[in-house]
């Protein structure tokens, strides 16, 4: 896998978010990958922000979609090399201030197998 692969995972990856194309996002995992967030740790304690497989990743990103329905991402930059992504987006969401976002995507076999975000 190159970087400008890699750079095309992530390019896919915020289209299918801000798209709400649930399968779409899924399809760039691997289906075992690990997603950490902040708002995880917020929003569901018990996970201590992780959480692991498709079937919690579509949990996750669901209810997301449902109740944030203007939630859309903007890319500010993109990073990459062989082995992972480095996005900086800005958060938009109505009603809400922006916010600087840093989500780290490290790919393996042409699959995300764990994405990282880092609230600014």
């Amino acid at each position: 896998m190159n970087s400008g692969k890699n750079k095309q995972i992530a390019a896919d990856w915020l289209k299918a978010f801000n798209e709400k194309k649930l399968e779409d996002l899924l399809s760039l995992y691997d289906e075992h990958a690990r997603h950490y967030s902040p708002n995880l740790k917020l929003r569901m304690p018990e996970t201590k922000g992780l959480i692991q497989g498709k079937d919690k990743l579509r949990e996750w990103w669901l209810d997301a979609f449902k109740r944030l329905p203007d939630l859309n991402y903007e890319l500010v930059q993109l990073t990459a090399d062989d082995t992972r992504v480095f996005i900086e987006y800005t958060r938009h969401m109505k009603g809400e201030e922006d916010l600087s976002v840093g989500e780290v995507l490290e790919i393996e076999n042409g699959l995300i197998i764990f994405s990282r975000v880092y609230h600014g």
